[in-house]
């Protein structure tokens, strides 16, 4: 029993699959990368990310693009204990929000940070998965 416990935590600790690769988003669209550096705290946890209409679930080493109309667009991601949101004014052009979590009574707290492009180019090259959509 204990091998099959260490195994299933393994197995939840990151994301495996394709390296970062960029989205071309169509003429009056911005396209807004949701990316979760690695870390092996709150590993397991995957809360709902939600941007515009779509929402993604993304694990450790994961990234989403959302693909949204331009204007206004709310971010939010849903944790058992707290939420987080941000708005971005959306251009025609790439956005990079880093999601992560800070300890909170019983469960991970998640926070979305927007962030600049060179900082976002830096940690986003090491996702390794983008991360299905949910319905």
């Amino acid at each position: 029993m204990r091998t099959s416990l260490l195994a299933m935590l393994i197995a939840g600790c990151a994301v495996q699959g394709d390296p970062f690769q960029k989205v071309a988003a169509p003429p009056g669209y911005a396209t807004i990368y949701v990316y979760r550096p690695y870390h092996y705290s709150c590993s397991l946890l995957r809360p709902p990310v939600t941007c515009g209409d779509e929402t993604a679930r993304i694990g450790p080493g994961g990234y989403h693009a959302f693909v949204v109309p331009v204007g206004k667009t709310v971010c939010r991601v849903e944790g058992a204990e707290s939420n987080d949101e941000t708005t971005i004014d959306a251009e025609a052009r790439v956005y990079y929000i880093r999601e992560q979590f800070n300890w909170g009574l019983l469960s991970g707290h998640p926070h979305l940070e927007p962030l600049d492009d060179d900082t976002a180019h830096t940690e986003i090259a090491k996702c390794c998965v983008e991360e299905r959509a949910t319905q």
